[in-house]
């Protein structure tokens, strides 16, 4: 169901069993797992210097594959915690740009794969909410989280009770993700950019990755924000990338970076 393939230091992943709208079970968990392990060991060989996530069929990933639960015995702790949350947590630190391209239902599990990638491009009519309201069950892989940080708590609260789906389009608009775009545009458009960041300056993308996450989760202010990226320049500016980039201004050429 998951397949990785690498070239040009790009590692594509593809969510392919479009039959079940690429819902994830325990296996397809693990091999999901096993396919960033691989992916970032060929980046930490040079190999890969940004990721693509995407979903064959008509849907990025519709979440969590239930159609084998019995839910009198069901453990959403061991799924959740011990398969969902290590999983999203390696996605989040992959060591290069990671972007996705989702498209059709993008929920629950679907969702936070998502939320743990570093830029997610969506097709206008991609649909993302909170559907648990209808299984007696709650959002789950950071959902609430994220949906509160970036809808507020109110128009949270009112897609996890009624169960209503936005938009890509809304998403977008509401500052959910980077782009909204036509369905038959967003896997061309992303593979585009996601080639021209691979052949970027991979280690300075990967200290802003850092900081990024490091602002949000500690609730930097500004001077505190200032002094990372300091100390950040400081370290990058020993690169080979940074004396490339320097050189390449002055001399009016494109740079040519080696990641």
């Amino acid at each position: 169901m998951i397949e990785l393939s690498i070239a040009n230091g790009i590692a594509e992943i593809v969510l392919n069993a479009p039959g079940k709208l690429n819902s994830l079970d325990e296996d397809a968990l693990a091999e999901l797992d096993k396919a960033y392990d691989d992916a970032a060991a060929a980046a930490s060989r040079g190999e890969v210097r940004a990721l693509l996530l995407r979903g064959e069929g008509r849907a990025f990933c519709a979440g969590r594959d239930i159609a084998a639960v019995t839910p009198e015995t069901d453990d959403a702790q061991a799924y959740l915690g011990g398969l969902v949350e290590p999983l999203l947590k390696k996605m989040a630190a992959f060591p290069a740009p990671t972007f996705a391209a989702a498209h059709g239902a993008c929920l629950g599990v679907g969702l936070g794969l998502l939320l743990a990638t570093d830029v997610v491009y969506v097709a206008e009519n991609a649909k993302f909410g909170s559907p648990f309201a209808k299984l007696g069950a709650t959002l789950d892989s950071g959902g609430h989280w994220y949906f509160t940080e970036r809808l507020g708590m109110h128009r949270t609260l009112d897609l996890i009770y009624t169960a209503d789906l936005i938009s890509g389009t809304e998403a977008v608009e509401r500052g959910m993700f980077s782009r909204a775009m036509p369905a038959d545009s967003l896997l061309p458009v992303t593979r585009e950019i996601v080639a021209r960041v691979a052949v970027g300056a991979t280690e300075a993308f990967n200290a802003s990755k850092d900081l990024v996450a490091h602002i949000r989760d500690q609730r930097l202010g500004l001077w505190a924000s200032m002094a990372e990226e300091n100390a950040e320049q400081a370290r990058l500016c020993k690169t080979d990338d940074y004396a490339e980039g320097f050189r390449a201004f002055q001399e009016k050429r494109a740079p040519v970076f080696k990641g």
